[in-house]
Order: structure tokens, then C-alpha cells, then sequence
């Protein structure tokens, strides 16, 4: 995965703006030095924390802390910092949300205003222009960015090395699995389970580790897990869900339904995942 998402020379690149940061900042006045070490200590704890994995999301430090450190750089030394105006087409390449959006178009604009006293008014207007059109094209290429990753998320494991499947793909598989069962005699169902969103991937794990290794998890929503499981009969299926039940806390709720009682062309993941919060045993 790290070769195919380049998440090696991702993190070389962050070294190397770290190491410009760090030979910028020797001959920086006490201010500006200080915010080119935050700003490259950032670096490279991201650099050293960057990993590839559906688990996580960007969250706020991802979608604020850069703009804040741009807009720290710039407003403590505007003369010496001038050409970092330009970075922030690179802050508006990271998928965000709409409200990281808001702010850190605003710190943009800051920004801008802040270089106004060392430009006259055409080179002022040009910069804002500039800026826009690169402002532009990097949220056109982020929003490429969201679409490719949700996209990947369909069809990739959420956690590397475990059996934690996407929702979209149990949609998929409910067709196979449907007309396996009935081809070999075996009894299939969906164990569904119900938890708190923080429990969510401690759950999962713990999912997959309790079931076989022929027996995918899926992830339907932040509080939604569901397992097809097999068995050789429903009898067998009933101990097997009593057996899962009890090694989970008794904020776990569970339900299930047999596979031959789905249409797999009508049942969506929000019909799945809007199942009633009842512990199911038998």
C-alpha cells in the first residue's frame, strides 16, 4: 500500500520543507524564528505519524493547524515570509471540511492583507488573482482527492491485515454468499451489532478476531458492524451468536437475519443499519 499512495516520498517531502524551515530560521529575529520551529516540529511529527489507513480521517488538527501555522509565519514576518502567500494553494489541496474551508480561506485573505504595505496596488490586485486562480485548482484537485479515497474505501479493508470490510462491499458479497449457501447446504446470516461510536474499532477488531478467517466483518456506519457468518446449521448459528454476545460489553447490541430472508437487489446499508437495538441469542 505504501508504494502504490506514496506515502514515502510523501514523508521525505515533509523532512525536506522541515530542513528549508530549519536552515530558514538561523538567521530569523526571535518571532519568526519561533514560529518556523512550530511549524517545522509539525512536519515532522507528521512525517513520523503518517501512515496510510481507512481508520483515520482528517480531523481538526489536519484541517486547522496548517493554516494557523502559515498564517503565524506570515504575520510575524511578512517582509522575510512573503513567498509563503503562495503555500496556501498546498492548505487548500488537503480534503476539509466546509467550515476548515471558511476559516482558512479567511486566513488566506488575512494573509493577502498583510503583505499590502510592501506592494503597490497592481501588484497587490495581481497577487490576489494569482492567488485565486491557485486556490481554485487546489480545491478542484481536493475534491478529486475525496472522490478517489471514497472510492477506495468502498472496496478496501478499513484496518490493514484484519477482515474489516467496507459496507459497500457487503452488498456486493450478499449475492455470492446467498447463492453459495443454498448451493452447499449451509446455513448463512447477518450478525449485526450496535455500539457506541467510540467502541467502534476496538469492536471490529475483536470481531474479526472471534470469527474465521473465511468470515468477513463489515463496517456500515460509525455505530453499525455486521459479520456473515456461516454454519453448518442454524442450531449450530444460535451458539455461535450466544458465544459472540457474551465476549462483548452489555452495551453491545446485537440482532440477526438469515441470508435466505434478504433480496440483495432491495436491501440497502441504511435499512441494514436502522435494525431495532435488541439483544438477539436464539
Amino acid at each position: 500500500m505504501q508504494s502504490k499512495y506514496k506515502i514515502r516520498l510523501l514523508k521525505a517531502n515533509l523532512f525536506a520543507a522541515s530542513g528549508v524551515l530549519a536552515a530558514w530560521s538561523l538567521s530569523a529575529p526571535p518571532l519568526a524564528a519561533l514560529m518556523l520551529w512550530l511549524s517545522l516540529s509539525w512536519l515532522c511529527i507528521t512525517a513520523l505519524l503518517l501512515d496510510f489507513s481507512h481508520r483515520h480521517s482528517y480531523g481538526l488538527p489536519w484541517q486547522v493547524v496548517p493554516g494557523v501555522l502559515l498564517l503565524g509565519m506570515i504575520a510575524v514576518a511578512p517582509e522575510r515570509h512573503s513567498l509563503l502567500i503562495w503555500a496556501w494553494a498546498a492548505v487548500f489541496m488537503l480534503p476539509q471540511a466546509r467550515w476548515a474551508f471558511i476559516f482558512n480561506a479567511t486566513a488566506a485573505t488575512l494573509s493577502w492583507v498583510l503583505l499590502a504595505p510592501m506592494l503597490n496596488l497592481p501588484e497587490w490586485g495581481l497577487m490576489l488573482f494569482l492567488l485565486a486562480i491557485l486556490g481554485v485548482l487546489a480545491l478542484a484537485k481536493a475534491r478529486q482527492l475525496v472522490d478517489m479515497n471514497g472510492a477506495i474505501r468502498q472496496r478496501s479493508r478499513l484496518i490493514p491485515g484484519v477482515n474489516l470490510w467496507a459496507g459497500e462491499q457487503l452488498l456486493r458479497d450478499l449475492p455470492r454468499e446467498q447463492t453459495r449457501s443454498e448451493r452447499e447446504a449451509i446455513h448463512a446470516e447477518l450478525f449485526i451489532l450496535q455500539v457506541k461510536r467510540h467502541q467502534l474499532w476496538s469492536t471490529a477488531k475483536k470481531l474479526c478476531e472471534l470469527t474465521y478467517s473465511f468470515e468477513n466483518a463489515y463496517r456500515l456506519n460509525n455505530t453499525t458492524l455486521v459479520t456473515l457468518m456461516l454454519s453448518r446449521s442454524a442450531q449450530e448459528a444460535a451458539i455461535r451468536r450466544q458465544q459472540l454476545q457474551a465476549a462483548f460489553s452489555d452495551n453491545v447490541f446485537s440482532h440477526h437475519l438469515p441470508l435466505i430472508d434478504i433480496e440483495p437487489s432491495a436491501v440497502t446499508l441504511e435499512q441494514l443499519g436502522k435494525l431495532p437495538k435488541a439483544r438477539s441469542l436464539t
